[in-house]
């Protein structure tokens, strides 16, 4: 009955913020805003489509980091008080904005949304991480790993013992969370090298994702291009490309949809917008103004923004769903006459992408999942086992080095501003083989020890550093945290050298980078 394959993904990252020596922390607010605006309403929409019995397939990748975030103890405990404080200043909203009718029946809608969001939260005890395990044990999503810190893979390629390790530790640390191993990786930043697949192969990774052009500049040439996944010369292993023109379409906020006038304006919010001694208490306790999620203006188009209204805005998402599907449904009917076969359109996106970025997204996904459900009879929703399970006949090549960051190769995380880690990252891996191959069995502190080495050399070697210092943004923290865990790694590989481990300091560091608690410093080696 169809003719292709819909295969919508989406890449769920942060880095590992964390900080229990302070009581307010203002990059955790990264999570806090994540986990509101994101994940709690993507899981709104996978239960009512459940629950309304609507079949659909979504792959996702939920990366180490932030599984270890959403079910750490300590940032449920903040995420809480960060919630109950929005709560709080909703209220006030709805007294402060009772004579702006307009105003008013937006902030009782952010009430609404904040108080949902808690009884969700409540729901599955705090821990959203259950709630996405559950839509996979229903088989209505396919969760994949990610590298253990989002470690860009091709600029590691020096010490490849590194780039095992990253994958290692993340297909443990997958397997110890939801009781199965994982199919698939989504390699960080789509960074891919040839021969890294072999790792992957090793970790018993069956699929990878790549932009269009690590697919199309391959050798041979694909000669369905990016709509069928090819298989890596040599492993086997599965690797499938992005779909431009279907990513451009909800990606860009200039062509694509999130930049419709009707959608909500990102950038006006009543944390900068409103008087400082009002909105004090519920700011950063620095005094710095930060974004409450609490939004009264839509794009509009010039700078005299008119208020949002949910209203057209959810019609502005369903005739973009409708849009998207209609696209797909030509673009699938003219490749598939083209191909004889039919073709996957692959379509990834960051997860913040949706109710973040752009605050419809989770309603356009719920109407294009129901619209492709009902009104056609062209597509149909696929994860890549299944696509992999149902074709399992593909072209061998070799898929070329690329990413999907700027200008499609390494230049994001290897420029003028972060250029400098790299010999200091290198010299750690070298150290980290070095440690992992002298003490093969060990126990005892030695042991706590040497995991933390592992522990703060993966930390350091987070893609998101780099690209921080490379966009200019936050780049004090990220510098901070670079030095921060080599410094660490280097104390610890010269005390545990030297025999001379302090326990203290190591329990003090072990309580504030406490990623990964299962983890084994011999997988890098």
């Amino acid at each position: 009955m169809y003719k292709g394959y819909l295969c919508l993904v989406l890449h769920g990252h942060l880095p590992f913020v964390r900080h229990p020596e302070h009581e307010d922390f203002l990059e955790e607010d990264w999570l806090y805003e994540a986990i509101t605006e994101t994940y709690i309403p993507l899981i709104e929409v996978f239960e009512k489509l459940i629950n309304d019995k609507i079949d659909f397939r979504i792959t996702m990748s939920l990366t180490p980091t932030l599984i270890s975030m959403l079910s750490d103890s300590l940032l449920q405990e903040r995420y809480l008080k960060h919630l109950n404080k929005l709560i709080e200043l909703a209220h006030k909203e709805v007294e402060r904005t009772r004579w702006q009718p307009e105003f008013q029946s937006l902030s009782i809608m952010y009430l609404n949304n904040f108080c949902k969001g808690r009884d969700i939260f409540e729901r599955y005890k705090r821990n959203l991480v259950t709630a996405f395990k559950n839509f996979q044990d229903l088989g209505k999503i396919e969760i994949i790993t990610c590298g253990a810190t989002h470690g860009y893979f091709p600029l590691m390629e020096l010490c490849r013992e590194s780039i095992r390790a990253q994958v290692k530790v993340a297909v443990s640390h997958y397997e110890s969370v939801f009781g199965r191993k994982s199919k698939g990786i989504w390699l960080p930043e789509c960074g891919y090298q040839p021969g890294q697949d072999e790792i992957l192969k090793e970790a018993g990774i069956r699929y990878f994702f790549t932009d269009a052009h690590g697919v199309l500049h391959g050798t041979p040439r694909p000669k369905y291009g990016v709509f069928a996944p090819v298989y890596c010369r040599g492993t086997g292993v599965a690797c499938f490309g992005r779909d431009l023109e279907s990513s451009r379409q909800v990606w860009s906020s200039i062509e694509g949809y999130p930049g419709d006038y009707n959608y909500r304006e990102f950038y006006r919010d009543v944390g900068f917008d409103l008087e400082y001694e009002y909105i004090r208490p519920y700011i950063h306790p620095d005094g710095v103004r930060i974004n409450t999620g609490i939004k009264y203006y839509r794009i509009t188009g010039s700078e005299n923004k008119e208020s949002y209204n949910p209203h057209l805005a959810r019609e502005k998402a369903s005739e973009h769903a409708g849009n998207f599907m209609f696209n797909r449904e030509k673009q699938i009917e003219y490749l598939y006459d083209f191909m004889h076969k039919k073709p996957i359109i692959v379509s990834p996106y960051d997860t913040e992408l949706f109710g973040h970025w752009w605050y419809e997204g989770p309603q356009w996904l719920d109407f294009l999942i129901r619209k492709i459900r009902f009104d056609q009879d062209i597509i149909r929703m696929i994860t890549p086992s299944e696509y992999l399970s149902e074709n399992p006949r593909n072209q061998v090549i070799t898929p070329s080095l690329s990413s999907w960051g700027w200008k499609g190769y390494s230049e994001m995380w290897l420029q003028g501003a972060n250029d400098w880690i790299y010999r200091h990252l290198h010299t750690a891996s070298s150290r980290m083989t070095e440690l992992a191959k002298s003490f093969p069995h060990t126990d005892g502190i030695l042991k706590r020890a040497l995991n933390q080495t592992l522990r703060e050399l993966l930390l350091a070697q987070s893609s998101d550093w780099a690209f921080i210092m490379g966009t200019g943004t936050h780049t004090n923290y990220a510098v901070r945290r670079t030095k921060e865990h080599l410094l660490r790694f280097t104390r610890l590989y010269e005390d545990i050298k030297s025999n001379s481990i302090e326990e203290n300091w190591l329990s003090d560091i072990e309580y504030k980078d406490n990623i990964f608690p299962n983890i084994d410093y011999r997988v890098h080696q």
